[in-house]
């Protein structure tokens, strides 16, 4: 069948059954339910109008059935792989959160723009001592699922990018955490003590999260189909709307309603099931 209905969260049959009488009833040819993981994931093939799907509690993805699996995986770091922003944790120290943290709101949602709202918050944060980065990963908290999705895609021959519009000093950190190849930020310029209020240009946001996802491919010699891209602020839009299968990761409002392909309940394992990964296959590894 050409379309495949995944639906993930405290599952059991009625929900499933529920499901697939929502598919019949947009006159759909319906096959049997695959538990890919019981009471957690199952997988519906169908034919028919691939409709969204709302289910209370529960993420319903409709995919096409085909080359599911990716080659390549493009990650947006800050409220995705991790649940902070780290802007924001540097702002605490100056006692600035609450108002950095509003335009941290703002540009991902897609109200500002990306540069011009990077270059303000960053700015505020002149003087900062550069001792303070450190004291600021103290606090990074990772998303749960985030170890297993990338040692799942790793095992099974993938190619794991980090890419953030935040800073490489916690980029870094963040890609020898979780097991990524590679990893993509913007440069905090200082002079070994604080902070200089800049970062090294070019900055990068949306264009250049695109251009990475598209440049990866051509050096791995991959279409942009097998590329996985998952983020959830404005900057992420466009590779989103490019890979073969870009998710909304408990995103802002203007990239879920942008982005058909939404998690908005489960944790980052749930894009291993959107792949069609068994629990068997998966590569269970403890959150850091």
């Amino acid at each position: 069948m050409k379309n495949t209905l995944v639906l993930i969260g405290a599952l059991d049959d009625t929900i499933v059954q529920r499901a697939s009488e929502i598919l019949w009833s947009n006159r759909g040819s319906v096959g049997t339910p695959d538990w890919l993981a019981p009471g957690t994931a199952c997988e519906i093939p169908f034919n028919g109008p691939a409709k969204a799907m709302s289910l209370p509690g529960i993420d319903a993805v409709v995919l096409p059935a085909a080359n599911r699996r990716k080659r390549l995986l493009v990650a947006d770091m800050e409220s995705t792989m991790i649940e902070n922003e780290m802007l924001d944790e540097l702002a605490d120290f100056l006692g600035l959160r609450e108002k950095i943290a509003g335009i941290t709101a703002r540009a991902m949602n897609g109200e500002l723009d990306f540069a011009a709202a990077l270059n303000e918050r960053v700015a505020l944060l002149k003087g900062l001592p550069v001792g303070k980065l450190d004291e600021a990963a103290t606090r990074i908290r990772y998303t749960p699922g985030g170890a297993t999705l990338v040692a799942t895609m790793k095992e099974h021959g993938a190619i794991c990018v980090l890419v953030s519009g935040g800073f490489t000093y916690f980029t870094a950190m963040v890609r020898k955490a979780l097991g990524f190849d590679l990893d993509s930020a913007n440069t905090l310029k200082h002079d070994g003590r604080a902070l200089a209020g800049a970062v090294e240009l070019p900055i990068l946001g949306k264009e250049a999260k695109l251009a990475t996802l598209d440049r990866l491919c051509v050096e791995r010699g991959l279409q942009i189909g097998e590329a996985l891209t998952v983020g959830d602020g404005a900057n992420d839009l466009p590779m989103l709307k490019a890979a073969g299968l870009g998710v909304a990761f408990h995103a802002k409002p203007v990239v879920a309603a942008e982005v058909s392909a939404r998690i908005d309940h489960g944790d980052l394992t749930a894009l291993l099931y959107l792949q069609g990964y068994r629990k068997s296959e998966i590569v269970d590894r403890p959150d850091p």
